[in-house]
């Protein structure tokens, strides 16, 4: 199974066959950027357009061969790209992200399966928090538009806390107490992968440099384990 086959990595350029000339870094973020602009998406007051997966230029991004190699080294050779975020931290919009996991997966039908729950409808895209079973077989693939430093709020994950499965907030706040973390730096180019159940959180930059990411999650197939197919966000 690949399920927990790695819990984060962090493939820097030159190190994998990854996105590695700063020329095509900045065509891929003009693509990005056209790619919501035209189509109408607004950016929210935190800086991020969301539901991306359907425009043209995010498609030819996430179905890039480098990074279908990357998602299939973690969820098997079928890997489908199914929702795509784009986060734009910038000294104009500058947040912080609290710790928590990604457990709300986009569905095209509601089912009564009392594993699945918190049930809602954003921007006409239904939602419902996941069974940790089906969190387990996603992978996020995190690409860099922008070098992620220690100054300009960085993703911070806790190892291994993808091991605990879906946990209260109040469990996340104890493993935050108790358990160190980590900092995902990254250049230019540089793609963090992760699982969406690992415990993780960003900062405010204390700069003004801009940090752009691309965040594209990718499973094993568009049918989830218990038959409820996955939407297109």
């Amino acid at each position: 199974s690949h399920a927990f086959r790695g819990e984060y990595a962090v493939d820097q350029p030159g190190q994998v066959p990854s996105i590695s000339k700063r020329t095509e870094v900045g065509k891929l973020a003009r693509m990005a950027f056209a790619g919501f602009s035209i189509h109408g998406s607004v950016l929210s007051p935190i800086e991020c357009a969301r539901h991306l997966m359907r425009h043209p230029a995010v498609m030819t991004i996430a179905a890039d061969p480098r990074l279908l190699d990357l998602a299939r080294e973690w969820v098997g050779p079928d890997a489908v790209p199914y929702r795509a975020t784009l986060f734009d931290k910038s000294a104009s919009s500058n947040w912080l992200v609290s710790w928590h996991q990604d457990t709300a997966l986009p569905l095209k039908v509601r089912s009564n399966d009392p594993r699945w729950g918190s049930w809602s409808t954003k921007a006409g895209i239904l939602y419902a928090q996941a069974p940790a079973g089906e969190l387990e077989r996603i992978v996020a693939l995190r690409l860099h538009l922008d070098a992620s430093t220690r100054e300009n709020g960085p993703l911070r994950l806790l190892p291994e806390s993808h091991l605990h499965g879906v946990l209260s907030d109040e469990a996340v706040r104890d493993l935050v107490a108790s358990k160190p973390s980590t900092e995902c730096l990254s250049d230019i180019g540089g793609i963090i992968r992760m699982r969406p159940l690992i415990v993780h959180a960003s900062s405010k930059a204390v700069n003004k440099a801009r940090r752009r990411v691309l965040h594209i999650e990718y499973a094993p197939s568009l049918s989830t384990l218990y038959g409820l197919p996955l939407a297109i966000a």
